[in-house]
């Protein structure tokens, strides 16, 4: 295996062939499906890479702040940061893989509960997110809404489509 390139956060690398993409160090991610009354809370942001905005699921990067820091702790910060929800738990429910066939990231995925709107949320910085607070029944025809809109929607939302889908 040989390093093509490297950045700060990703690393693009060759074995025979097959060129990919891993997080630079030890960092991870977490992305949280935070349930508020009947209510599922997403964000709304600006990706770079797909030049458009984008639906997702609120996430963030474990550990490229504070070397060590867990799942749970940097999921509950992130879901504050994001959306200006805090959660009284963090409950994880699994590693999952997000497009193996051209990266090693990996995300564990966990389920946020007991929520309390503690702030605007928005991210920080220039992340410009719009927090989206959307009843569960809902959510199919606000995300055909948002797509025929030109919103991109994250993979990971096929969890919360996945009933309207089957």
């Amino acid at each position: 295996m040989s390093i093509v390139w490297e950045g700060r956060y990703l690393t693009i690398q060759k074995q025979g062939t097959w060129e990919f993409a891993t997080r630079a160090g030890d960092i991870a991610a977490a992305v949280i499906v935070a349930i508020d009354d009947g209510h599922i809370l997403l964000v709304e942001q600006f990706r770079v890479p797909i030049g458009r905005n984008c639906l997702e699921l609120p996430a963030g990067l474990v550990g490229d702040e504070t070397a060590g820091e867990s799942v749970a702790v940097a999921a509950g910060r992130e879901l504050e940061e994001e959306t200006g929800y805090r959660a009284d738990r963090i409950e994880d429910l699994g590693l999952f893989y997000s497009s193996p066939g051209m990266t090693s990231e990996s995300f564990t995925l966990v389920r946020a509960s007991g929520l309390t709107k503690v702030g605007d949320g928005g991210g920080d910085g220039d992340e410009n997110i719009t927090v989206h607070r959307v009843k569960l029944a809902e959510v199919p025809a606000f995300v055909a809404a948002k797509r025929a809109a030109g919103v991109a929607i994250d993979a990971k939302m096929v969890l919360i489509l996945a009933a309207s889908i089957l």
